[in-house]
């Protein structure tokens, strides 16, 4: 696994690519939807950008994103979801498009038929369950 620094530096690049081509990357995200999302960190008050795999929790309309805190089969939650917790407000940004939106959980059968969606789509997404601290959690950004 790769040290917190180099995570960063990997993330930085991403971010720096998904803005330069209108939120279209290469590398593993080549193919896969991806967003920035955009938190403010709990403690530090810092905001702090994150890129995520996401899917449309809306059926394709745009108002409604899902992304999962697998973070990348670490044993513990993203800093990003812990930062979703003191402030739920974030600022998402999607191709071209940036929009703020608030952050909440899904349950019952709304998390499942993402999680199924999703592992369908990164099925990578289920050798990381097997390492998180429970269920991965999926959240939901909902268009303000």
């Amino acid at each position: 696994m790769v040290d917190q620094a180099q995570r960063r530096e990997w993330n930085q690049k991403v971010i720096e690519e998904f803005r330069a081509n209108g939120g279209v990357v290469g590398g593993s995200f080549a193919g896969s939807d991806l967003l920035l999302l955009t938190t403010r960190g709990a403690r530090s008050g810092e905001q702090r950008v994150s890129p995520l795999a996401a899917i449309t929790a809306d059926g394709g309309e745009g108002r409604r994103w899902a992304v999962f805190a697998a973070n990348g089969g670490r044993p513990t939650r993203p800093g990003w979801y812990y930062n979703l917790s003191a402030d739920p407000v974030v600022t998402v940004e999607v191709g071209t498009e940036t929009f703020q939106a608030v952050a909440e959980d899904a349950t019952g059968a709304e998390r499942e038929q993402l999680w199924a969606v999703m592992l369908e789509r990164l099925p990578s997404l289920d050798d990381f369950q097997t390492t998180a601290p429970g269920p991965i959690p999926v959240v939901v950004l909902t268009r303000r």
